[in-house]
């Protein structure tokens, strides 16, 4: 089993969603552009939020286990897959990318 990088490559802020829709939470993201996970093969990195580990953790687990070419070409690098949070005020792009190194 690989290990996975993941890396936050985008957060966006729906303000005018949040401000209609959301009661307000303090530190809903403390995630930053550029943050970068290691995934140990199906371990949750520390400091991921668990609702995003939510919606990557199938595509972390077939990355892991060599699995590649989602949805038959979709991404540029095979071994790759850019999926994004489920947070709909302030949602994050991941990109997610099988490494060389063996988990442990």
């Amino acid at each position: 089993m690989k290990k996975v990088r993941i890396t936050a490559v985008r957060i966006a802020n729906y303000k005018d969603l949040s401000e209609k829709y959301e009661n307000v939470i303090e530190h809903a993201c403390d995630l930053n552009e550029g943050d970068v996970f290691i995934a140990n093969g199906w371990q949750r990195p520390e400091g991921l939020c668990i609702s995003a580990w939510e919606s990557m953790s199938p595509f972390v687990m077939t990355l892991s286990h060599g699995g590649s070419n989602f949805f038959d070409g979709w991404m540029k690098n095979p071994k790759s897959a850019m999926i994004s949070c489920n947070d709909g005020f302030r949602p994050v792009s991941f990109l997610l990318e099988t490494l060389d190194e063996e988990s442990s």
